[in-house]
């Protein structure tokens, strides 16, 4: 005996569960779901109006801390709820957050309670070591507390909210080429609407840079919390001079501008009168290095010999000593002298005698002589700072009078001390020009913020959408609802009237009974077809109102 399993048709399965729509409007058409669907919609709008008001109502949270541990979670939710100010704690990344016009009184309380009292940081780390530590665990701590410090030290600037600071310390070689210098990387995180200048991130590298020892300012690189990097490399590049060169220029302007604005306030009147300034600032720098000689001379060093004439020599003692030695001398003789001759033996190289020197020696024949004569020298070294103005332009706009002009004369002599005031330099071409001219009406500029510019207006604007919305939903929803069902009510009239068990008018299954109609009446009148769907369309839409028809009329056949 064999079965056979016969294959499931998709057509025996009921039309109510083959489509869900169908199956969705057989519920709706329930009576009811039909009569409970308008308290639904009630209360789904009444849900919806009071989520749109819970949520256009609640102000705008700001968070306080994160990363708090829970003994500091504690403690500032403690201190906050005595303050009476509201505070919530994120579940999902554990921040602390109170509402944004009570952020700064929240920061305030909590700072002068001392909260939150975090673990300790700093080189206070480096009292609970315990005894017996390695070395890298107290290299590690070492570098850890400097990071610390050195992260609250850049914090104390006003336009840094948080700072974080990471040191690389490379171990120390005994070989020299395997030394390698550390490095730091600093992120910082900057107060709303802040920004660090040139100048400040410029401190914070040379403060990281002389906090370790070896590291030089080209190694510390520092990044903001939007991932811009702030640091510079190559401070002695281009850009570095670029930045130079706009820096003294800004410098200069500000100081020739700010001379204008003396000058010309007691003259004309705060508010009468601009002033614009251009210069040209000459940031090279020139060295030029000079030597010259003195062609005369002077004389450092003299060496050689000359001879004499012998015949004139004077006769030198000699012979044997004794007593012919003691002999005087003969008596002299006069002889003519000779002329001197030179080395070579011609009378004409002998010296001849100059006007107003030495007369020549008639007893020398010939000289030879080596003489050294130092120059003089004169070495000039010449550097030119940088930083001189090259060209200056100043323009000067002054606001005529309200009933005349200027006259051409008073606008020479402001000219004049407009000149006088920037030290204008014809070699240099500046140009100073003033002008008169009537200023644009700027009243309504001045007036103060526009009406939407002010603080209350969000505020004022999210409470009165969420009123409005409350509105909306009452006068459009629950209020024609409310009138259906007052209407359906007012419509319907008792099921059940005395003992005879009469039957409410009203519409069931096309079928409309406009009066209350007995039952011995249905029996004498109506047909069988007519009764029956007549009760069966009461039941289905009044099946407690049936009930308690059946009810009636069972005790009224038990009596």
């Amino acid at each position: 005996m064999s079965t056979a399993l016969a294959p499931v048709s998709t057509s025996a399965l009921p039309e109510k569960f083959a489509n869900p729509l169908l199956q969705i409007k057989g519920v709706l058409a329930q009576p009811a779901v039909r009569r409970s669907l308008p308290m639904a919609m009630l209360v789904a709008l009444i849900g919806a109006a009071a989520l749109a008001w819970m949520t256009f109502s609640t102000p705008t949270q700001k968070t306080l801390f994160t990363g708090l541990t829970d003994a500091d979670k504690q403690a500032v939710t403690s201190a906050l709820t005595q303050a009476n100010i509201a505070s919530k704690i994120d579940e999902g990344t554990g921040a602390l957050t109170v509402n944004e016009d009570q952020y700064s009184k929240a920061r305030m309380l909590l700072a002068g309670q001392g909260l939150p009292k975090q673990a300790p940081g700093g080189y206070a780390i480096l009292d609970q070591l315990p005894m017996g530590v390695s070395r890298a665990v107290e290299g590690e701590r070492l570098r850890q507390a400097r990071e610390t410090e050195l992260a609250r030290s850049i914090e104390d600037i006003d336009a840094v909210a948080e700072a974080r600071v990471h040191l690389a310390m490379p171990e120390a070689s005994v070989f020299v080429r395997d030394n390698a210098s550390p490095s730091a990387s600093v992120v910082v995180k900057l107060q709303g609407g802040r920004a660090l200048s040139q100048a400040q991130v410029q401190s914070i590298v040379n403060l990281v840079a002389s906090s370790v020892p070896g590291m030089k300012p080209e190694s510390v690189t520092i990044v903001d919390q939007m991932g811009a990097l702030l640091s510079k490399p190559g401070a002695g590049g281009a850009d570095a001079d670029s930045d130079a060169r706009l820096e003294m220029q800004r410098k200069t302007e500000d100081k020739v501008r700010q001379q204008l604005v003396q000058l010309l306030t007691p003259l004309v009147g705060a508010g009468n009168f601009t002033a614009e300034v251009q210069a040209d600032i000459n940031l090279d720098q020139t060295q030029a290095t000079r030597e010259t000689y003195d062609k005369a001379g002077a004389l450092r060093a003299e060496t050689g010999n000359w001879v004499g004439n012998q015949a004139n020599a004077p006769a030198t003692p000699g012979g044997i000593p004794g007593a012919l030695s003691n002999t005087p001398p003969p008596a002299s003789q006069l002889q003519t002298p000779q002329p001197a001759v030179g080395a070579s033996g011609n009378p004409a190289a002998a010296p001849t005698p100059t006007a107003g020197g030495p007369a020549p020696n008639p007893n020398k024949q010939s000289d030879s002589f080596q003489r050294a004569y130092d120059l003089g020298k004169e070495v000039s070294v010449t550097r030119q700072a940088p930083g001189s103005v090259k060209r200056l332009s100043v323009a000067v706009l002054l606001r005529d009078p309200d009933k005349s002009r200027r006259t051409a004369a008073e606008i020479t002599q402001i000219t004049d001390l407009v000149k006088s005031a920037v030290g204008f330099d014809q070699a240099r071409q500046d140009q100073v020009t003033v002008i008169s001219r009537k200023f644009a009406d700027t009243s309504a500029d001045t007036s103060g913020p526009a009406w939407y510019d002010n603080a209350w207006l969000p505020v004022l604007a999210r409470n009165a959408t969420a009123i409005l919305i409350a509105l909306l939903v009452l006068l459009l929803g629950v209020r024609p609802l409310a009138k259906g069902l007052m209407k359906k009510r007012e419509d319907a009239t008792p099921a059940l009237a005395g003992p005879g068990g009469t039957i409410a008018g009203g519409e069931s299954d096309g079928i409309t009974v406009h009066e209350a109609v007995s039952l011995d009446r249905l029996e004498a009148t109506q047909t069988v077809d007519d009764r029956i769907g007549a009760v069966r369309g009461f039941t289905r839409d009044n099946p407690a109102r049936a009930a308690l028809a059946i009810r009636d009329m069972i005790k009224a056949d038990a009596k």
